[in-house]
């Protein structure tokens, strides 16, 4: 019962697959609910041997690294910000369940029959520089297995590090 509780806290309507930024992406019971209400549920759901979907915020709130939901939404909007205004780069609103959106640098996603997993950013509570850079990567080859992803420290590293993103083409 648990488990389809807490499905029911994270689902999304399915007008989210046109949302522009994450902030259109906040409609789901966690984005909105108490947040007591949603620890509890989610360190309820969390007591189970199965990972348990959930935006990476909550799970940073969860373990005490981020101080509020909102904080959360910040580096969100602050990421987005950055990004949207750079040529490439597009916001993808159909995350795994649960999970934010992220954005893709298309350049580095190769052109016919070299086509790879662009270039992604993604937010996450790895560590608190909140946001992680996956490399762009083939994943057809045989054996492939995705590159380890980059931390990097926070918008200003991201910044800092967008020119070296984006060369990788």
């Amino acid at each position: 019962m648990m488990g389809l509780e807490w499905s029911q806290a994270i689902e999304l309507p399915l007008a989210t697959g046109d949302a522009a930024t994450p902030t259109d992406l906040r409609m789901a019971w966690v984005h909105r609910g108490p947040l007591s209400q949603v620890l509890s549920l989610y360190r309820a759901a969390s007591r189970s041997d199965e990972p348990v979907p959930a935006p990476w915020w909550l799970r940073a709130l969860s373990a005490g690294q981020l101080e509020s939901r909102d904080a959360g939404f910040r580096v969100e909007d602050r990421v987005h910000k950055l990004l949207s205004k750079r040529p490439g780069w597009e916001f993808v609103p159909w995350p795994e369940d649960g999970e934010s959106g992220y954005w893709e640098f298309i350049p580095s996603e190769g052109t016919g029959g070299d086509r790879r997993i662009p270039t992604t950013v993604v937010n996450t509570a790895r560590h608190t520089g909140w946001i992680d850079v996956l490399p762009a990567h083939c994943v057809a080859q045989q054996n492939a297995s995705p590159p380890a992803p980059l931390a990097i420290d926070g918008l200003a590293g991201l910044r800092a590090r967008l020119g070296e993103i984006e060369a990788v083409r």
